[in-house]
């Protein structure tokens, strides 16, 4: 059984969340997610069941090791967790989907103490060759309160049996296991070449519940990657350099 843990998020666009812990509870956490905490709570740095599941943890993105701060007070005690980058972060209560769920690699972000983070494979080639992600995917069980996080704003999709869904790859966070998972190509040269979406797309078939991201965390390191190189390209003509001596100059740098 997982601890029962209240919670609430704060924040718009760089969200947080804060768990109040009772006396003897505790909350999970991938290495590094934690914000603050409150006096009288205590964290164990551990592989969690050993070297293989350190490694197994590894194998989805996450850290060789996890944290688990438990509350050693005789009252209660709050602490908090915040996403690596903007966006949302999703609530699950894993009683309420099945006692599981499936989610992208990193995406994990803290759970109720007793939640397990396990590995998950996809179940077809095409999916795990194409998809983004590759064949592994984080599996979270238990029956306690799991928060993974997403970029950008998020979007749920209940699907029912037999409808589908197609979805750019980068944009899958988390779904259910009900959820068949399977790629399909674009079609057409030219939707392929100058469709900017990429030669594949995720299928999902319901029934089950489905998450989306509006901004991967890849999407945005292409823009900044991009315009980092035309910033470049830009000081490297006349124009840039410039540009840059005069922004030297009434900048104070002693170079000038």
């Amino acid at each position: 059984m997982a601890d029962v843990i209240d919670y609430k998020i704060l924040g718009d666009d760089m969200q947080m969340v804060e768990v109040e812990l009772d006396p003897s509870e505790g909350v999970r956490a991938e290495a590094g997610a934690m914000m603050y905490m409150e006096d009288g709570i205590i964290m164990q740095t551990s592989t969690d069941g050993g070297a293989f599941k350190g490694f197994k943890r590894m194998l989805t993105g996450e850290s060789f090791f996890i944290t688990t701060f438990y509350n050693s007070s005789p009252s209660k005690k709050h602490m908090a967790f915040s996403a690596p980058y903007p966006g949302k972060i999703i609530p699950i209560d894993l009683a309420s989907v099945g006692g599981n769920f499936l989610c992208q690699k990193d995406a994990f972000l803290c759970a109720a103490n007793g939640v397990d983070i396990e590995i998950a494979f996809t179940k077809k080639l095409g999916a795990g060759f194409f998809g983004g992600e590759g064949f592994i995917l984080q599996r979270l069980v238990g029956n306690g309160m799991a928060f993974v996080h997403s970029g950008g704003t998020i979007i749920q999709k209940n699907l029912l049996p037999g409808e589908t869904l197609k979805v750019d790859t980068g944009c899958l966070v988390a779904f259910s296991p009900s959820v068949d998972y399977d790629i399909e190509f674009v079609g057409g040269f030219k939707n392929a070449l100058f469709g900017g979406e990429g030669l594949f797309l995720a299928k999902m078939t319901g029934p089950g519940m489905v998450y989306l991201q509006s901004l991967p965390l890849s999407r945005l390191a292409d823009r900044l990657t991009s315009a980092g190189s035309r910033n470049r390209e830009q000081q490297s003509g006349i124009g840039g350099i410039g540009g840059g001596i005069l922004g030297g100059l009434f900048g104070g740098d002693n170079r000038y």
